[in-house]
């Protein structure tokens, strides 16, 4: 165990020294990408995104007039999205009309909140998927350079077996930093998709909890004079 350690090691060191100081500022680099998409993971996992199943059953049975079932099924309240629309449920059965824009922004405040925070460290992953490639390509100019430096003081001596090992060396940078950027832009993409889908849901869910339908008595046409207002308020979306 101890000899595969050591051999391992060895390995990486031999792969720094081949690469110069570019491939370790980009193996620094893919360590912060690394970090950066577990704790995105992470966060995701933990905050639950992407499981609306719950918040659509209770958002039917607002829809349908049922407020108080909708708030049984969120009572849990296991993940983000689930917490904000169960508040802005029991914020509109228990308040008066008069404080329905107040609470209407107070909602989108705590939405957008929550939001900035599922994207938190996205600009850092977006900074890394784009500087990684110019690393690499810097790393491979700085090589060939060096290795026309080489062969300009090789005179009439032309060893070309120098030349193409440090054209190879200079081009490892590259491959390099493409295999950080590739990964690290691919993920990303992942997680914008699933923070958007789940910006899309709070924006339906905060529009038909905060604008609920009025409910028609029993036997009264829906174009009658007069209506039975559900509790709560009419909230124009933000």
């Amino acid at each position: 165990m101890t000899f595969m350690i050591e051999d391992t090691l060895r390995r990486i060191l031999d792969f720094l020294t081949l690469g110069g100081p570019v491939v370790t500022i980009l193996l620094v680099v893919s360590v912060t990408s690394l970090t950066l998409v577990i704790l995105k993971i992470w966060q995701l996992l933990v905050a639950r995104v992407g499981r609306h199943r719950t918040i659509e059953k209770a958002l039917a049975h607002w829809t349908a007039g049922r407020q108080r079932v909708a708030l049984n099924d969120l009572a849990e309240r296991r993940n983000g999205a689930a917490r904000i629309v169960w508040q802005a449920m029991a914020t509109v059965i228990n308040a008066s009309p008069r404080d329905s824009d107040a609470i209407s922004e107070r909602l989108r405040v705590d939405a957008t909140a929550y939001l900035a925070k599922l994207r938190s460290g996205f600009r850092a992953l977006d900074a890394i998927a784009q500087i990684s490639p110019l690393i690499g390509l810097f790393g491979t100019v700085l090589g060939m350079i060096q290795a026309f430096q080489k062969l300009q003081e090789a005179g009439n001596s032309v060893d070309p077996s120098l030349l193409a090992g440090g054209i190879w060396v200079a081009l490892l940078t590259t491959a390099v930093g493409l295999a950080v950027a590739m990964p690290t832009s691919l993920l990303l993409t992942w997680f914008e998709s699933r923070v958007s889908r789940e910006s899309e849901l709070l924006e339906r869910a905060l529009t038909v909890v905060l604008n609920p339908a009025p409910l028609v008595r029993p036997g009264q046409a829906p174009g009658g004079a007069s209506r039975q207002e559900p509790q709560g308020m009419h909230v124009h979306a933000a």
